[in-house]
Formats: C-alpha cells, structure tokens, sequence
C-alpha cells in the first residue's frame, strides 16, 4: 500500500486537497495539530470510500524537533506523495510584527518544510511515481505590502522548491519537485494572519477561490509535467509553468 501526506490538513487547502486524493483512491496520512479535526476529516473520507486507509498524525510542525519524529514514525509506511501544506500568514509591518509569532511562522513555513522534504527526497528521490509539492503563494513571487515577512518565507519556499526540481532533473532522479501558489483563498489563513476570531471573506476580498477550487488545481499539477502551478493576482487563473527563478550551474574552469 502506498500513502499521501498532507501537512495541515485540518482545514482549508489541506482538508479539500485530502478528500481530492481519497477521490483519486489514494491512502492518506493527514497531519495537523488538530486531533478532532483530523477525525472529521478521516469520517467524511471513510464515507467516500471504505477500502481506503487513513492515517492521522497529531502534531505541531512549529516545533522543530516534531518534524523529525513525524518522519520517523512513518518509517513502516511505503509513501508515494508528500505534500507540505502546513503554514500561516501575518499581515503587520515589520516593525510592528509579533516577534514570538513570527519565530512560530519562521519554524512552520520554512525549518519544518525544509527538513520534512529533505528526509523525503532522501529516502524516495529514486522511486518511480513520487512527487514532492510544497504550497507557497502569490506571495512566494511577489512582494505584498504589510506582508513582508510572510513573503519572505514563500519567496524560501518557492526558491527552494524550484531549486530542488532543477536538481532532480540534472540528477536523473524519479521524484517530481512542484511548487503549488495560490492566491487569496477562502480558508482560515486571514484569521490566522490578522489574528482575528472571524474574516468573511464575502464582501471583503474583491477576488478570492475556495479550498475546493483549490484542491482541484492542486490535483491539475499533480496530474502534470510542469513544476510550478500558479494563480495570477490579477485574472486569478491557474496556470502550469516551468521554474520562473533564474537557476544558475556553478562551473569549473581550468587553464591547464
């Protein structure tokens, strides 16, 4: 049996991007810290379809040491797909900014997504089927005003990311690398960001998609060739495109 995992799959993209793959057949193993969320979710898939097995992990991927035992206790699984969704947001200026959050976001969005995909390419680069696909942003290509920080660390994700799929090509590797960037989406990731108790996006966001709309371009780039999927900010379609960063192969030189 091969499995799926979902970091952050509590809510919003992860939870729909998890109901997307059960509808593809796939075993899913759904990580968040929200244990009665997950069980929600693995109820609503069990009534998709019985056969499939899934797996829930309670933790918090802010702690950084979590991300290693995470891993580890997936060791007796034979996985197939590792999407690192699990992140937030935070709208403030740089100046202004909780510091004690923004650590919490630095180690979520960034440490926890560096290591878990690196222990994953490790042991899976050379596996026929496997994809990696981290979830950046818009904001992961361009710099949003009162933002900054939170850009910053897609802006690592999507470097980082394109860079792996410019590694693996050149290593010949089985593993596909993808980076998915949505725009603003209808999920908890506003109240997260403004820290608030509720965001209605209706009336407040002149353009937005919902977490399903989501899941489906998820599944659009996992189903393609291209690494990056990406929904412009402005016509807000989805579109597949080769890396966008300039990526540049160090040479030897010599005189001899």
């Amino acid at each position: 049996m091969k499995y799926t995992v979902i970091t952050g799959a509590s809510s919003g993209i992860g939870y729909e991007t998890a109901l997307a793959f059960a509808s593809r057949g796939k075993n899913l193993i759904i990580v968040a810290r929200r244990n009665e969320k997950l069980e929600e979710l693995k109820s609503e898939i069990a009534r998709m379809n019985q056969d499939l097995d899934v797996v829930i992990r309670t933790t918090d991927l802010s702690v950084t040491e979590n991300a290693y035992k995470l891993y580890e206790s997936l060791r007796d699984f034979q996985l197939e797909t590792w999407i690192n969704n699990a992140g937030f947001g935070n709208f403030a200026s740089i100046a202004d900014q909780n510091l004690n959050k923004i650590e919490e976001m630095l180690h979520l969005n960034i440490e926890a997504l560096t290591i878990l995909t690196s222990l994953f390419v490790r042991d899976y680069s050379n596996v026929e089927g496997t994809q990696l696909i981290n979830v950046s942003s818009g904001g992961g290509y361009t710099i949003v005003a009162n933002a900054i920080t939170y850009c910053a660390t897609k802006f690592y994700v999507s470097a980082f990311t394109e860079g792996l799929a410019h590694e693996l090509k050149a290593q010949g590797a089985k593993m596909q690398a993808k980076v998915l960037a949505p725009a603003a989406t209808e999920t908890e990731f506003a109240k997260r960001s403004f820290d608030v108790d509720e965001f209605q996006y209706e009336g407040m966001v002149p353009k937005y998609h919902t977490s399903k709309q989501m899941a489906d371009f998820m599944l659009e780039l996992y189903d393609s060739e291209k690494v990056v999927g990406i929904v412009d900010g402005y016509t807000y379609e989805f579109e597949l495109s080769d890396p966008k960063f300039n990526f540049a192969v160090r040479t030897t030189r010599s005189d001899s």
